[in-house]
C-alpha cells in the first residue's frame, strides 16, 4: 500500500519539484541531462524513447515516430519546446543521432520485409544468377551439371530445385546465404564441410534459411535495437542486417557441435535453445553481436 502511495506522490508532486531543483542546480532540463549523461548507443536512444513516450507534449511523443527526412526539423522543434538554446551543440548532435537510429530501424525493417516478400522466381535472370553464384562460392572445384540437379543437396538444399526451399523467406533467404558466402568465404566453406559430419551433420542451406527467419523475427519484434543502436551511429542499413545474419550462422554452427544433438530430428529443440540464448544476449544494452573478419 505504501509503495502505491509513494508512487502517486512522487509522480504527481515530488518529481516536478525534483526536476525543478535539478534544472536550477545544473542549468539543464531533464532531456538535456538524459542525452548528455547516458552512454552513447542503445542506452541513450532507448532511454530517450522511453522518456519521450511518457511525455504529454505532442512534439516529444511524435518524435519517436519521425521519418528520416523530418529529423532535422524535429530536433529544432524539440529544442524550441524545451527552451534549449541552439548553442547546445552536444544536445543537438545526440538527439539527431538518436532520432536517425529510430527512423533508420523502422526503414530497415521495411526494406527487409519487402525483400522477404519477393518470391524466388526461376524465370528471373537476377535470381538465377545469385543462386548459381552461391553454388560457385561454396563449391568452386565442382561444376554444376544442370540447373535442376541432385547436386543441390550437397550444399544443404532439400531437393533437385532450391527454389522450393525459399518459400518462407523469399529472396531474403538467398541474399543472406550469398552474402555470407561472399564476405566470409572461408568460414562458409568450413561450416559447409562441418555440416556434412556423419553424426552431427545438418542441411547447411536449409539451416541458413531458418536462421534468416530468426534474424528477421528479432528485427521485427524490436529485439535487435540494442545491437544496431550500438553498432551504427546513425541509420542502420541492410548491410548491418546481413552482418548480424553472418554472426548467427557462425555461432549456430559452434553451438550445434558443442551441444552434440542426438540427431537432426531434434533440430527444432536446439534451434529454440539457440534462439533463447541470442534473445538473452540482446537484452544487454551494451551488446554488439558481430562476426569479425
Amino acid at each position: 500500500m505504501w509503495a502505491h502511495v509513494w508512487g502517486f506522490l512522487y509522480s504527481n508532486y515530488f518529481r516536478f519539484w525534483l526536476k525543478w531543483v535539478l534544472r536550477l542546480l545544473t542549468g539543464k532540463c531533464e532531456l538535456q541531462r538524459l542525452l548528455g549523461g547516458a552512454e552513447a548507443g542503445a542506452r541513450r536512444t532507448l532511454s530517450m524513447m522511453s522518456s519521450f513516450l511518457m511525455k504529454s507534449f505532442n512534439v516529444l511523443r511524435n518524435a519517436v515516430h519521425v521519418e528520416e527526412a523530418e529529423v532535422e526539423k524535429c530536433v529544432r522543434d524539440v529544442m524550441k519546446e524545451k527552451k534549449i538554446e541552439q548553442k547546445d551543440t552536444g544536445f543537438k548532435t545526440n538527439l539527431h543521432i538518436s532520432l536517425l537510429q529510430i527512423s533508420g530501424y523502422k526503414k530497415l525493417y521495411l526494406n527487409v520485409e519487402n525483400l522477404r516478400k519477393v518470391p524466388y522466381d526461376s524465370e528471373n535472370e537476377e535470381h538465377e544468377e545469385q543462386l548459381i553464384e552461391l553454388w560457385n562460392l561454396l563449391m568452386p572445384h565442382e561444376n554444376l551439371k544442370a540447373r535442376i540437379s541432385k547436386q543441390w543437396c550437397d550444399i544443404g538444399f532439400q531437393g533437385d530445385d532450391p527454389k522450393t526451399d525459399f518459400r518462407g523467406m523469399g529472396l531474403l533467404g538467398l541474399v543472406n546465404l550469398v552474402y555470407f558466402s561472399k564476405h566470409y568465404t572461408n568460414e562458409a566453406r568450413q561450416i559447409l564441410s562441418r555440416s556434412n559430419h556423419p553424426q552431427l551433420g545438418y542441411s547447411y542451406a536449409i539451416v541458413g534459411i531458418n536462421l534468416t527467419e530468426m534474424a528477421y523475427s528479432l528485427l521485427k519484434n524490436g529485439a535487435l535495437k540494442p545491437h544496431l543502436y550500438n553498432m551504427v551511429s546513425g541509420l542502420p542499413q541492410m548491410e548491418h542486417f546481413h552482418q548480424f545474419y553472418c554472426y548467427l550462422v557462425y555461432e549456430f554452427d559452434k553451438f550445434w557441435f558443442e551441444e552434440e544433438p542426438e540427431s537432426i530430428m531434434h533440430f527444432n529443440q536446439y534451434r529454440e535453445k539457440f534462439h533463447e540464448k541470442i534473445k538473452e544476449l540482446l537484452l544487454d544494452y551494451s551488446v554488439v553481436l558481430t562476426l569479425q573478419d
